[in-house]
């Protein structure tokens, strides 16, 4: 009996959705930064789910959209400040600091945030931009772990994924990522929770409809870290994961597990192309 009940409730969900929603689909408007125009719009790929593809800023009102496009008025910049005065501090054991081994933030991290998550052949396993700046942290200087989608961490990931903002998205997802990738497909169509919802149901079968106050994107992450006026702070994909997972009313993954780290890189696919924003806002 409780089962009919939950699933009864996963279909209303659903079917409220459908019944009520607003349709709001991507607008026209061209993301535009420092003079250089952004790829916000793609066809879909072969083997994509999506055609056309859509970053999430897309979907925003123009107040919003106008945050991101002005560095200066851009909330997100202020960690971002913050991470590139850490970048430059001495921590640990090991008297270092970032710069101490990689020199230039600009220099060294431009283009890295294009292919993470990437599959790490020491470790022998998929890794995440916060595993790699972790492992720097706890094995190179000596210094303690940032907490996974801690503020310190997302405005390390941010002033990294900064410097390959307008590169485009391109995840590795064949050779010893393909396990990884499989399975972070798997996660993405599985319905989980009372409500028995999956990713799809709401960023493929309702994109574009209005729910709770806001617009359904296709779930794209090029933008992350991203800045969102919700909690008024820094935001990681894993949080964001975490977020729509619990509000299936289900136990979550934790940031920086295997599976949200899998269903990463799967999400990163949906969106290879589009021109990487971070940090950008949203809702």
């Amino acid at each position: 009996m409780l089962k009919k009940a939950i699933v009864l409730a996963g279909a209303a969900a659903l079917t409220g959705l459908a019944s009520t929603a607003v349709l709001a689909g991507p607008d026209d408007d061209e993301l535009v930064i420092d003079g250089e125009t952004f790829v916000t719009e793609l066809p879909g790929f072969e083997g994509s789910p999506l055609d056309p593809i859509y970053s999430g800023w897309r979907f925003r009102d123009d107040a919003t959209q106008a945050l991101e496009m002005d560095d200066f008025e851009n909330p997100a910049f202020v960690f971002v400040e913050q991470a590139a005065e850490s970048w430059e501090t001495v921590e640990g054991t090991e008297g270092k600091s970032c710069a101490s081994c990689h020199g230039a933030v600009e220099e060294s991290m431009k283009g890295v945030r294009a292919s993470m998550p990437s599959y790490n052949e020491a470790a022998g396993e998929l890794w995440s931009l916060e595993n790699y700046v972790n492992f720097c942290r706890t094995e190179r200087m000596g210094a303690d772990a940032l907490k996974w989608d801690g503020d310190e961490l997302n405005a390390m990931t941010a002033l990294i994924a900064l410097q390959s903002r307008g590169m485009p998205m391109a995840p590795v997802i064949d050779g010893p990522a393909a396990e990884w990738f499989e399975r972070g497909k798997e996660i993405y169509y599985t319905r989980y929770g009372q409500l028995e919802l999956s990713c799809a149901n709401c960023h493929e079968d309702h994109t574009g409809d209005m729910i709770r106050a806001d617009h359904l994107s296709q779930g794209q992450i090029n933008g992350f870290p991203t800045y969102r006026f919700k909690n008024t702070k820094l935001n990681s994909a894993h949080g964001r994961f975490k977020g729509c997972i619990r509000d299936t009313r289900a136990e979550t993954f934790a940031p920086g597990s295997p599976e949200f780290r899998a269903l990463e890189l799967y999400v990163a696919w949906r969106g290879q192309g589009l021109s990487i924003e971070s940090p950008s806002v949203r809702n």
